[in-house]
């Protein structure tokens, strides 16, 4: 029997690699010479590791006839094979460290000169990759150079004695599939490719090696004073000019500064200057610690109001710009965010300098997942088998010593979801003992035996409430440490929804340091037959579908309503207008800042639109302080629905938004609020050809549906319960929380009959009584419509009664009816984005204006979207409907059943009729695609309800 060849073993070895130089300290730029070896490289595809020798790497070798490739890139997002999205599960027979003999390998060929002046005599060289998937072999010149794998961690390589200063030949093999694939298990796209930069950097002699930046601030002694020191492996001088430091190496100087906070972001401009090299220095004074059972920064407990962030672009998978990486982190300040989780590897390094400038606490977490052998129990799991410590080991020491000099890095997570083991332990310990500086994390220690803070993903509210008050049990070492919640409301589709209820329980008590939003960004690809694709799109035979678009930001980065609400959630100024509309209590909720960045705006609104507005003085609060203050006298009215409205906005420009941005508001709860009236004037009246006319409507004698309203159409009105299931309806096999579109479509919610009992002209009414039920079983709604009108408008009241054994709540409860032409929509209520009872702290209530296809919400996957709440009246397609009490508005150009059934939105065809709810009640959204379902309170249960419309024809 015949073995592989030695020339690919190293692609099934645990080792991390060889050749590689130890890791170090990143930078982005100093005075030496380097050359970027991106853009356009020559590229041959094999279908296993050992299909093709290695005379591609000799110089001379005719790669003519080879394709080529954008390096950084992914070869499968360049029309060579095919992505693949597995959640957890391997997309190979999990073997370790084995990997299929079919393994698509990738030849990589780039030549280049160097640039002029470049003295090859003069020192050495580097040749850095930042990141390839997920195992690569070099050859430079025709010299084997090394191997290595550590997908998301920069590898380096000394290469000067082996340069030309023309025609220089860099070949790089690339596996898709190696041992490494077992440790990168990251519910992510499998996208293998050399997909970070490559940099050739010259290291002149003398020049800088690793240096680590420690620069603590003193707190205790109420000085304002810190403490720099660099330790460098090559001895230079520090200098920093704004704090007049001028220093060796090794030296300490302690001086007065600004601390660097993610709300204050101070950094300093210095340089680190050896013999043969100089490296500019962005400096952020910052001590982190865990004391009294919490995480401080500079003596301050800190809220984490956070996301996880993957690394996406929809068309170029994780090979980013900075420009994209400046659009994440803009818009994360935009919408309050103040922390990321790198989930779950160190991101590209660019990434962490602009967390630096801008102002985002960072955890910091390692390129280790090994979720898949949860399918087996744990057994053979690599972090518990010393055979693979080395690597772990690699892993750690590539992300501490690249990452270290990060203000923003304030925790170390050792991975995710990796179970437990002894190579985790010899992580944190070797963690622990290279940085003393920071914390470490790991959300699968449960016991906390190697991290300093208690992790959970998606516990429900009542046990994070139960945390909070310290009735959880466990260790005591884990009971005197702070929660944070490092995966919690996943942003799957429409939602998450009770973020505000999670937020209200961080804000009660110290010990939850607040959480993480599973996750950033939908990973959808671009993609023409689909819009954007997901899991099983490309043919994979295991995938996990749209489970990869969880985001709070759709694939092209507009903002999701899920964002929206997030931003509102953990806005970092409370405003709180009392009952009566005379006075604001305005709280600052930051933990470092006080409120001088901000101006105050008021305004007073009657029956949504704004008659009055000015500013209002609110003194620079100091970091957790209050204030009341009177609000000014409102103009007078007329009478009408009045209502306040109080905004923080930014007083100047700031690095990441303009003056005038929108950073916190408050609402009054609206008084004086006029239900709309119809006192009845005349009766239903046969017109002798099967139809009832009553005031300005027309009636289909035999159904009693209205056929018109004045001038406009109707078609199909009737009581409407279903909608096009959420991936939060559809649940998450895993979790114990109802799946409820499981039991609607049990129940058969989503295949409703009408049957029409009676249909009565008695009076000054039209009453049409009918129910509502599913076949095969015996529950229904007995549904009453009672049609009146006053000559000119038409009023309805619905009244439904539930019989049988309601054991599921409904999903909505309205009427749904066709207008044949509609494009303009105006509403009072509220807006600008959807909402729904458990995603509504972001609904503003005012006047609003949209298109119909405007209210749609692109979600990757089609389902319930665009639903705009406590509406008063709306205008569209030639009426105007008046609700009381208010109700939710959706209009949209195709059924809800058209919806349910597509699976892209390609696959929803505008029709001529725009399909109108108007429902009384929803049930709510929850976080159950992975994570806890819809709060009691949120559900809609089967109960008697009676709600009315009045309708006029607007032309």
């Amino acid at each position: 029997m015949s073995s592989r060849t030695s020339a690919t073993d190293y692609v099934e070895d645990v080792s991390p690699g060889s050749g590689a130089l130890p890791p170090r300290a990143w930078y982005p730029r100093s005075d030496a010479a380097s050359l970027s070896l991106n853009g356009r490289w020559r590229f041959r595809l094999s279908p296993a590791a050992d299909a093709e020798d290695d005379a591609f790497a000799e110089p001379g070798y005719d790669a003519g006839g080879w394709a080529e490739v954008s390096v950084p890139g992914h070869w499968v997002l360049q029309g060579h094979g095919s992505p693949i999205y597995t959640n957890h599960l391997y997309p190979f027979p999990v073997d370790p460290p084995h990997v299929p003999t079919e393994n698509p390998t990738g030849d990589h060929l780039r030549f280049f000169d160097l640039p002029e002046g470049w003295d090859v005599t003069d020192g050495g060289a580097v040749l850095r990759f930042d990141g390839v998937e997920s195992c690569a072999r070099v050859w430079l010149n025709g010299t084997d150079i090394g191997e290595f794998k550590g997908s998301r961690l920069p590898h380096e390589f000394a290469v000067g004695h082996l340069l030309k200063p023309a025609r220089n030949v860099l070949a790089v093999r690339v596996h898709q599939w190696s041992a490494g694939s077992y440790l990168e298990d990251q519910d992510q796209w499998w996208l293998p490719g050399i997909f970070r930069d490559v940099t050739l950097l010259h290291r002149p002699v003398g020049g800088v090696l690793d240096f680590f930046v420690h620069a603590s601030y003193d707190h205790a002694a109420g000085t304002g004073t810190g403490t720099l020191r660099i330790d460098s492996d090559v001895a230079g001088r520090v200098t920093v000019p704004g704090l007049g430091i001028d220093i060796a190496t090794g030296e300490s100087a302690t001086v007065p500064v600004e601390p660097w906070t993610a709300e204050t972001p101070t950094l300093y401009d210095g340089l680190l200057a050896t013999e043969g090299e100089r490296v500019p220095l962005r400096i952020g004074f910052r001590t982190v610690e865990s004391t009294g059972g919490l995480i401080k920064v500079n003596g301050k407990a800190v809220l984490f109001k956070g996301v996880n962030r993957h690394e996406w672009h929809p068309e170029h998978g994780r090979a980013l710009d900075l420009e994209t990486m400046r659009a994440d982190v803009l818009l994360m300040k935009r919408h309050n965010v103040n922390a990321v989780r790198t989930s779950h590897y160190p991101p590209h390094p660019a990434f962490l300098d602009l967390c630096d400038e801008y102002g985002l606490w960072v955890i910091d977490e390692c390129d280790l997942e090994t979720h898949g052998f949860t399918e087996q129990a744990w057994r053979d799991n690599p972090v518990d088998d010393d055979r693979w410590t080395p690597a772990l080991l690699d892993r750690a020491a590539r992300m501490v010593e690249r990452d270290k000099n990060h203000p923003s890095v304030v925790i170390w997570s050792l991975g995710n979801e990796a179970g437990t083991g002894r190579g985790l332990t010899a992580m944190a310990e070797w963690i622990h003992g290279r940085d003393a500086s920071r914390l470490v994390h790991y959300e699968g220690d449960i016991d906390c035996r190697d991290t300093d803070v208690y992790s959970r993903m998606y516990p429900e509210h009542a046990e994070v409430e139960r945390i909070g008050r310290g009735l959880d049990g466990g260790t005591r070492k884990r009971r005197a440490l702070p929660l944070i919640l490092c995966e919690y409301a996943h942003a799957m589709g429409n939602g998450p929804g009770g973020l505000a209820d999670y937020q209200r329980i961080f804000e009660s008590h110290d010990r939850l340091q607040g959480g993480f939003v599973w996750e950033w960004i939908d990973h959808g690809i671009e993609d023409e037959r689909f819009g954007y694709a997901y899991g099983g799109d490309f043919g994979e035979e295991l995938h996990d579908g749209n489970f990869v678009c969880d985001g709070l930001v759709f694939p092209d980065r507009r903002p999701s309503p899920g964002l929206l609400e997030y931003k509102k959630v953990i806005e970092p100024v409370g405003i709180g207008i009392d009952g009566d509309g005379t006075t604001v209590r305005v709280t600052n909720k930051q933990d470092f800042a006080d409120l001088s960045a901000l101006a105050f705006a008021w305004s007073y609104q009657v029956d949504g639109e704004t008659v009055g507005s000015g500013s209002l003085a609110v003194p620079a609060l100091a970091a957790g302080e209050s204030a009341e203050l009177k609000l000014p006298e409102p103009p007078a009215t007329d009478g009408g629905e009045t209502q306040w409205t109080v905004r923080a906005l930014l007083a100047a420009d700031t690095a990441w938004a303009p003056k005038g941005h929108v950073v916190a508001w408050g609402q009054s709860a609206p008084r004086a609020r006029r239900a709309p009236a119809l006192v009845a004037t005349g009766g239903p009246v046969a017109s002798g050809e099967g139809l009832i006319v009553l005031g300005p409507a027309v009636f289909d004698a035999r159904t009693g549906t209205p056929r018109s309203i004045g001038s406009v159409e109707v078609t199909g009105l009737r009581l409407d319960v279903w909608r096009a299931t959420t991936d939060n309806d559809d649940g998450a096999a895993w979790q114990s929380d109802p799946r409820y579109a499981e039991l609607w479509r049990g129940f058969g919610l989503h295949r409703m009959r009408h049957r029409l009992g009676a249909v009565e002209q008695a009076g000054d009414a039209l009453t049409v009584r009918t129910r509502v039920a599913p076949a095969g079983r015996e529950l229904g709604l007995a549904t009453v419509y009672r049609w009146t009108s006053d000559g000119d408008r038409l009023g309805l009241t619905v009244s439904v009664t539930p019989d049988g054994d309601w054991t599921v709540p409904l999903p909505r409860l309205g009427i749904r009816f066709g207008l044949p032409a509609a494009d303009r929509v105006r509403w009072f209520g509220g807006g600008p984005e959807e909402a729904y009872p458990d995603t509504k702290s972001a609904s503003l209530v005012s006047r609003w204006e949209s298109t119909v296809d405007e209210l749609q919400i692109p979600y990757v996957r089609p389902q319930e979207n665009g639903a705009r709440a406590d509406v008063r009246w709306a205008e569209l397609g030639g009426l105007r409907i008046d609700g009381d009490p208010e109700f939710w508005l959706t209009a949209r150009r195709w059924t809800t059943e058209q919806l349910d059934a597509a699976a892209h939105r390609t696959d929803l065809t505008p029709s001529g009729t725009v399909w109108v709810n108007l429902d009384h009640a929803q049930h709510g959204i929850g976080s159950a695609s992975c994570g806890p379902g819809v709060l009691p309170r949120y559900r809609l249960h089967a109960e008697p309800a009676e709600f009315s419309f009045v309708f006029t024809d607007i032309g």
